[in-house]
């Protein structure tokens, strides 16, 4: 069943707000867009030219320059499959330096928004698209877990010790609530969703009956 209907979700990694996004597009048969993803095809992209993810001046000439293709399997950057890359070690310990990097945020914010005005619906999730990218979205929600919940979470699915992936969790959300450019945090209109004890089952159709109701 399609809807013309926006929604946009903001929150911390590991929330689960990606799955969350996806299966609720799914349910309402309209396009779904990560875009994280587009930040970490972009770091991806400075990695392969052996640039510094900090050098802000390299790093925006690139991000123009990069053919970025992303659908919701699989990531082209300049025709290369990095839909794996972007999830590996490399891009995920760079893509905070580049997302912090302001004409970066302003360029793909254009790209993203482009995104939803040329289908008039979707699912877009992130960490700044119910405060900067959509702020008028139909329905905007703010999915987060605790930091502990979230690197179990993530050691179950990659590995690693629990205490370091937590480290490396609390010191991702620290920059991202500290940037300068469009720093993540819970819109007034937003809808929290802590899913620290909550199934994805249970999510998915709590985010649909806020749609339906």
């Amino acid at each position: 069943m399609s809807r013309s209907v926006i929604i946009a979700i903001d929150g911390p990694a590991g929330a689960g707000k990606s799955t969350v996004a996806r299966r609720v597009a799914a349910e309402l048969g309209i396009d779904y867009l990560d875009t994280g993803a587009m930040y970490r095809a972009v770091t991806f992209g400075v990695l392969a030219r052996e640039i510094d993810p900090s050098d802000a001046n390299s790093v925006i000439r690139v991000c123009r320059e990069l053919d970025l293709d992303i659908t919701v399997d699989c990531v082209l950057v300049d025709g290369i499959d990095a839909t794996s890359a972007i999830r590996g070690p490399e891009v995920t310990s760079a893509v905070s330096a580049v997302a912090a990097t302001p004409e970066v945020r302003k360029f793909l914010v254009e790209l993203q928004r482009d995104w939803i005005r040329t289908r008039g619906a979707g699912v877009v999730e992130g960490r700044d698209i119910t405060t900067v990218v959509l702020p008028d979205a139909d329905l905007k929600l703010f999915v987060t877990a605790s930091p502990r919940v979230r690197a179990v979470r993530r050691v179950a699915e990659s590995g690693g010790d629990v205490d370091e992936v937590e480290a490396s969790i609390a010191e991702r959300d620290r920059r991202d609530e500290t940037r300068e450019a469009s720093p993540l945090s819970v819109a007034s209109e937003a809808v929290v969703i802590d899913t620290s004890e909550m199934s994805i089952d249970d999510v998915v159709a709590d985010v649909l009956s806020r749609v339906k109701g």
